[in-house]
């Protein structure tokens, strides 16, 4: 789950970290209000969940509060990848002296937390990974003991030569390492972290996401989603208890078991077809997931022809053939649909099939085969 930068920056300041202030408003008399009380003078930022908000002008310099209020006028209601803005952070100009990155993330590869640092910031990390990858240092933090003091000092005098900056920008290091494990974050980072010409480090930008299975054992960092920053298929999915993924091929699938699924995916592109997206109804018996799920894929547009996937272990196959039938009733399926149904209760479910006029297979291989070519 993903926060808006306000969000994580109330993050940054509840474990102590110097961060420059602001305040979201919704309107553009509330931005120049605003911008009145930092002086006449301030950063107006849309607050979306999509990166490269600067280029799309999501991102403006107000040298008046008139200036601030057309700003604000320019960019809600403006779309920055796909999402609408709705709110923006209004902020104090800093006087800016250099510019660093700072990051921690999951990696996956060895299973721990690892930072990343470069003196190259205020630029996507990536264009700068790729133009420079020696300005990338990265440390990876054994999760017994956590990011011990003096790893946060050698990180920060990578950033910078001064001693006192090299100081603060430690503290600033560990207080972010503090925020990521105290909210349960896959990812937390600051882009760009400043040092201002009167020798303050501070954060001035700051995104974090939150592993969404750390959520239910975080009730307040669950409260901070945004349903309108995510499409209504997200939504619809999360809301059903359906892991979903949009993907831009034209099979849509629909499978029990995540490892079924990733399979389901590989067999389409070893057959020459793209999946649509990966959804996994999960283990429950409950046919009103299977009608969440088709309502989902029927509404993508670039879906040819819907594959079901299901092998019945603890999924019950005619609980699925009885979703799939109240589907097809319920919702009007203009592709084809082919299913294939192995396992627990799978002679009533090819019953319940037949009743309703649908056929299904057994073999993954001849079903994933079929739903290819009928999707070309």
């Amino acid at each position: 789950m993903n926060l808006h930068e306000y969000q994580a920056k109330e993050l940054f300041r509840a474990v102590g970290m110097a961060v420059n202030p602001g305040e979201v408003a919704r309107d553009p008399a509330a931005v120049q209000a605003l911008t009145e009380q930092y002086g006449g003078s301030a950063v107006v930022k849309a607050q979306v969940h999509s990166g490269g908000r600067g280029k799309a002008g999501g991102v403006r310099l107000a040298r008046s509060p008139e200036e601030a209020g057309g700003h604000a006028r320019a960019i809600l209601g403006m779309t920055i990848g796909g999402l609408t803005v709705r709110e923006v952070l209004v902020s104090p100009i800093e006087d800016i002296a250099t510019e660093a990155y700072v990051g921690v993330l999951v990696d996956r590869e060895s299973q721990c937390p690892v930072f990343m640092v470069s003196a190259e910031g205020g630029v996507d990390i990536e264009d700068v990974a790729a133009a420079n990858p020696e300005a990338i240092h990265r440390l990876r933090i054994d999760p017994r003991y956590g990011l011990l003091p003096h790893q946060a000092y050698r990180l920060a005098t990578r950033l910078y030569d001064d001693p006192d900056l090299a100081r603060q920008g430690a503290r600033v290091i560990s207080q972010l390492y503090a925020a990521f494990v105290d909210n349960g974050a896959s990812m937390a980072e600051i882009n760009p972290l400043i040092s201002t010409t009167g020798g303050r480090v501070k954060a001035i930008d700051a995104k974090v996401s939150i592993d969404d299975n750390e959520l239910f054992r975080r009730p307040a960092a669950a409260a901070l989603r945004d349903p309108f920053s995510e499409s209504p298929a997200d939504r619809q999915a999360r809301e059903a208890g359906l892991s979903f993924v949009k993907l831009d091929g034209n099979v849509g699938c629909c499978v029990n078991g995540a490892g079924l699924a990733m399979a389901t995916m590989d067999l389409v592109k070893y057959y020459g077809g793209e999946p649509a997206n990966f959804l996994d109804i999960g283990g429950s018996s409950n046919p009103d997931k299977v009608v969440a799920a088709l309502d989902i894929i029927t509404a993508d547009p670039g879906v040819k022809v819907i594959l079901f996937n299901i092998f019945g272990g603890i999924t019950r196959c005619d609980d699925v053939a009885n979703g799939i039938v109240e589907a097809v009733g319920r919702i009007s399926i203009e592709v084809p649909l082919v299913i294939r149904l192995t396992g627990t209760n799978e002679a009533p479910a090819r019953e319940i099939l037949d009743g309703a006029g649908l056929a299904a297979v057994t073999s993954m291989d001849e079903v994933v085969e079929r739903a290819v070519r009928l999707a070309g």
